[in-house]
């Protein structure tokens, strides 16, 4: 009797967003949130490494107390560089263009985002900004500061202050549709059931920050614009030479930049929230104050913007007014802190690499955020203006919370991007340069700065060399640790161990998904019928390639 045979039919492989139409027409005109975080990813990863250069830079100028390295010019071009690039093309978009862009459709349950060719848009601003700040860097850069402050920026500087000026100014466009994109997917895009009282903190944190991004940035825009007009047909807008005021470039300037602080530590806070509510594995203490908090923060940070301004000669009266808000805006920062504190108390507290990182960001934001208290104290404010007490405590805020928070959710998250865990010892080790490294770095820069060390120059009496020579060693442990996750993330996605849907065993709509997610996340609407961060509700067991 004949036997037939039946051929092998080949194993059916679910396609995902990483698989599905791998060519560079794809990736270039994609529609796929998910990719564009990627695009994002690997465009912002670029301008930090760029940025980070700069930085590299100053920090050997500043190893000896004569200006050896370069001369004051190059110096000034060089500390501008470092701002514009850090501040405008990765600490503004880093977490909202790569984490939101990834995560909010996956948290609430939605395809995709609400305008997905506006998204792709924003990131082709970003690359056109990018390139003509580039461009500027390559013809002889800008030397007026990242603050671009008037007159100078208007009358004395011969850099290229109009082309940096229509770099931000595209830029800020991206921010703005990202912004709004979010804030419609939110709004109308929700999976049923998953009500305001059930979202991610991350997605309030999300939702806060897209709030500054399309009521602020419209104002550096146009200061942007005025300024370049100022320097064109020379109107007395800004320079009081023409009749002009600085001081009202000062006022817009700040109006959106501190808000922008906020851009830029907001999104990173979300993260935060999301870490120690898995790897405590119990509900965020106070839901729902954490979550109102984000939207006090976004609101009152456009009410402090002339803290900035303390020593310009603005009144007493306003300046009183101002330092009162300032403490103020502290409160709502407070409150996430001690919320999280007391979410970690009898907590099954787990020390993977994500909450080392969150613990990292406790400790230096807290520093970041009671130093600030006392440049809102006017006799403070006063002494340390102007001196290197101001650059640690901004990076304290920015660098500290910003990347750490950054660098935790790019570990928490990494499986379900990639489909990969990563080597679990290398990214502690990660961790423990990176914290140790930022502390070695911006520490001694507090001491610096209180006995009067100013910044922005290239010289300094030999007195500060020691702390100094303290800061650069810092800043090469640092970059230790920012190159490692770079390395290991580039490893795991050939010979890391496969991640199932949910390797941390966390709540949220992302972890019951595949990883990576299908293009269109979700095979069937999921319909919401839990509270968020419901731990007591999930089975303790976690799948194979988790770590607890």
């Amino acid at each position: 009797m004949a036997t037939t045979v039946i051929p092998a039919q080949p194993i059916s492989r679910p396609t995902n967003y990483l698989t599905n139409g791998f060519t560079l027409k794809s990736w270039l005109l994609t529609t796929d949130h998910k990719r564009i975080a990627i695009l994002y990813l690997i465009s912002v990863t670029l301008f930090f490494f760029l940025g980070g250069f700069f930085a590299m830079l100053i920090r050997l100028e500043l190893l000896t107390p004569q200006g050896d390295l370069m001369h004051a010019d190059s110096y000034n071009k060089v500390f501008t560089a470092h701002g514009m690039i850090m501040v405008f093309f990765f600490l503004i978009p880093v977490v909202p263009a790569i984490l939101g862009n990834f995560l909010v459709p996956l948290m609430i349950g939605a395809k995709d985002l609400a305008f997905p060719r506006i998204n792709l848009l924003s990131w082709y601003l970003y690359i056109v900004a990018g390139g003509i700040m580039i461009h500027v860097l390559l013809n002889g850069g800008v030397d007026t500061g990242w603050t671009l402050y008037s007159p100078f920026s208007t009358q004395f500087s011969n850099t290229n202050v109009i082309e940096a000026g229509i770099a931000i100014f595209i830029v800020g466009f991206s921010s703005i549709f990202t912004g709004l994109n979010f804030i419609v997917t939110v709004h109308r895009m929700r999976a049923p059931g998953l009500t305001w009282s059930r979202l991610p903190l991350f997605i309030w944190a999300q939702y806060a920050t897209s709030l500054i991004m399309i009521l602020g940035t419209p104002v550096i825009a146009i200061t942007t614009v005025m300024l370049a007009v100022e320097r064109l047909f020379h109107l007395g807008i800004f320079d009081p030479k023409l009749g002009g005021d600085p001081l009202l470039f000062q006022h817009l300037f700040w109006f959106y930049s501190h808000p922008a602080v906020y851009i830029m530590i907001l999104p990173s806070m979300g993260v935060i929230s999301e870490l120690i509510t898995c790897f405590s594995h119990k509900r965020v203490f106070g839901y729902k104050i954490v979550a109102l908090s984000s939207i006090a923060i976004a609101v009152i940070g456009f009410l402090v913007w002339a803290h900035h301004m303390f020593v310009t000669g603005i009144s007493l009266y306003a300046a009183l007014i101002f330092s009162f808000i300032t403490f103020f805006v502290g409160v709502p920062s407070a409150i996430k802190v001690f919320n999280w504190t007391a979410t970690l108390y009898r907590g099954s507290i787990s020390f993977a690499t994500p909450m080392l990182y969150a613990f990292g960001f406790i400790g230096l934001f807290t520093i970041g955020g009671l130093t600030g208290l006392f440049l809102a104290s006017l006799g403070v404010d006063v002494h340390v203006t102007d001196t290197y007490f101001v650059v640690s405590h901004f990076h304290y805020v920015m660098v500290g919370g910003v990347v750490m928070g950054y660098l935790g959710g790019m570990h928490f998250w990494w499986p379900k991007i990639s489909g990969r865990m990563y080597p679990e010892g290398w990214a502690k080790l990660s961790a423990l340069f990176v914290f140790v490294g930022f502390n070695l770095t911006f520490f001694p820069q507090f001491v610096l700065g209180y006995v009067g060390m100013p910044r922005r120059y290239w010289q300094y009496p030999p007195e500060f060399q020691v702390l100094n020579v303290l800061s650069t060693a810092g800043a090469s442990v640092l970059a230790v640790g920012y190159l490692l996750p770079m390395v290991y993330f580039a490893w795991s996605l050939r010979y890391g161990p496969i991640a199932g849907p949910n390797p941390w065993n966390a709540a949220g709509l992302e972890w019951k998904t595949a990883s990576p997610p299908p293009t269109f996340n979700f095979d069937e609407t999921p319909v919401v019928t839990w509270e968020a961060y419901n731990y007591d509700e999930i089975e303790p067991k976690l799948e194979d390639g988790g770590i607890r």
